[in-house]
């Protein structure tokens, strides 16, 4: 893998700037994160690319548990008697649904749809399960895979199978209910933010974006290095859509028969895309040390040299108590060494030689930054914890700096097309929450609302009028084209 030696870059990724598709499909293919299966849409998740995924998934995981979640697994396929129960919801899905019509030679009696999502079922097994107010509240959560039949594909980002968790939750009240949406959707944001270092906005959605069936839909979206955004979470207060089409019913505190209170919330491998292309750049990936899989790799320079070998093994095998670590003794050469793990994104590249066996040092190379540093083998451990820690919060600190960069304030639709056109982001201006209005500016200029900020982060922006239609507006909101 050599590089252009004018520009530095690894010469089989396209530049993003250049065409920021084509550099996303040479990052993912060249790293062997994904390949791509016999069946269109459906990616082969390769060993460097699902470790993304277990780290994420655990430190997600460990989060639901510790707020008295469990997790559970519920059946791939769903009769279609289920998915039609609560019309709202199929006419959602309807469009991207998969069936199985056959078993083995067989017709099936009852058609059954590849889970697009488990509402349904789940809350099937809800009404066989819950009786009584005493056990609630139900806290079930699954890590599964969902099959949603999309036209236009992109591994990660929109896939026609992907990964994902859904939490389903029931609750005795409707404040109990909203408190949990609120609770998980903190979660998201509190990891995205501290671990795949990803600055998210939060809010809630419109009625046009919200799920299907939901009585209010909250998300969190962060802003990619081309200006689009990518909704990288959801958490839905479902109300009591689905407990009264499903017939779940529970005796209360006053011994009547009452329906629950129900949410879910997702997040999914869409996230892995979020980290591509947020951090990635003209030389490859650039993973946050939370989640990359290897943390540390060790390059014995000039390995031929006596002892060069042993220090770095006697090394690898230190670091690899404290940190994700791994040796690359083929024999490819230093500058190929070099390429290959910066284009996988590894945050620290340590570099031993004779040399630096001679000084009682090594050099460790930031991937964030691409600054060397000379560190003493004696307290090794201490240095590569700190700077772990440093390219962390670095990689967050340059992503919340592009995010600011490409957001900008418009009053009216002249500004609004103008600022996307010149500077793509976020836009933020004033709704008046009417759909038409919502319409009319995806129609002139393809981006959509991607959230209402809650009060705290409300703005006025202008005079306070919509940038639609110019009348008096309460709320402002985050606008953008989105993946």
């Amino acid at each position: 893998m050599g590089k252009n030696k004018n520009k530095n870059k690894v010469e089989a990724i396209t530049p993003r700037d250049v065409d920021f598709a084509r550099w996303y499909t040479d990052v993912i293919s060249k790293t062997e994160l994904v390949d791509y299966s016999p069946v269109k849409g459906f990616m082969v998740i390769r060993p460097y690319g699902y470790a993304i995924w277990e780290n994420i998934q655990s430190l997600y995981d460990k989060r639901f548990k510790e707020t008295g979640h469990k997790n559970m697994y519920f059946p791939l396929l769903i009769p279609q008697s289920l998915l039609t129960k609560e019309a709202e919801h199929v006419e959602g899905f309807a469009p991207e649904v998969a069936w199985v019509t056959k078993g083995g030679d067989k017709e099936l009696a009852e058609p059954l749809c590849i889970r697009p999502t488990s509402e349904t079922i789940i809350c099937s097994m809800y009404a066989k399960w819950l009786n009584s107010y005493r056990q609630l509240p139900f806290k079930y959560n699954q890590w599964c895979s969902v099959v949603r039949w999309e036209k236009t594909t992109r591994p990660f980002l929109r896939t026609s199978e992907f990964l994902w968790q859904e939490g389903h939750t029931l609750h005795e009240t409707a404040e109990e209910a909203q408190e949990e949406t609120m609770q998980m959707l903190n979660i998201y944001r509190e990891v995205a933010e501290k671990a795949l270092a990803i600055p998210m906005v939060v809010g809630r959605k419109s009625e046009k974006e919200k799920f299907a069936g939901a009585a209010a839909t909250y998300t969190m979206e962060a802003l990619m290095h081309d200006g689009q955004a990518l909704q990288s979470g959801t958490s839905h207060n479902l109300g009591q859509h689905f407990t009264e089409a499903f017939d779940i019913t529970y005796l209360d505190r006053n011994n009547e028969l009452v329906h629950p209170y129900h949410t879910s919330w997702g997040i999914s491998t869409r996230l892995i895309g979020g980290i591509i292309m947020v951090h990635g750049d003209d030389n490859g990936l650039a993973l946050p040390p939370a989640i990359a899989p290897t943390q540390v790799v060790v390059l014995p320079i000039v390995m031929h040299k006596e002892g060069v070998l042993d220090k770095a093994y006697e090394i690898k095998k230190m670091l690899e108590k404290h940190f994700r670590t791994e040796i690359d003794d083929s024999d490819n050469s230093p500058g190929w060494k070099f390429n290959e793990w910066e284009m996988k994104g590894v945050p620290i590249r340590l570099e031993i030689g004779p040399r630096d066996i001679q000084n009682g040092q090594c050099m460790l190379a930031r991937r964030d930054t691409g600054e060397k540093i000379a560190a003493p083998l004696d307290a090794l451990d201490e240095h590569v914890e700190k700077l772990l820690s440093d390219i962390q919060q670095n990689m967050y600190d340059k992503a919340l700096a592009m995010r600011e960069e490409k957001t900008s304030t418009a009053v009216n639709m002249e500004e609004f097309k103008q600022n996307l056109s010149d500077n793509p982001g976020f836009i933020k201006a004033m709704w008046c929450e009417d759909p038409k209005c919502e319409e009319a500016v995806k129609a002139e200029t393809g981006a959509t609302v991607r959230c209402i900020p809650f009060d705290e982060d409300q703005e006025v922006i202008g005079e306070g009028k919509c940038v639609c239609c110019g009348k008096h507006a309460h709320k402002m909101a985050y606008f953008a084209r989105a993946y």
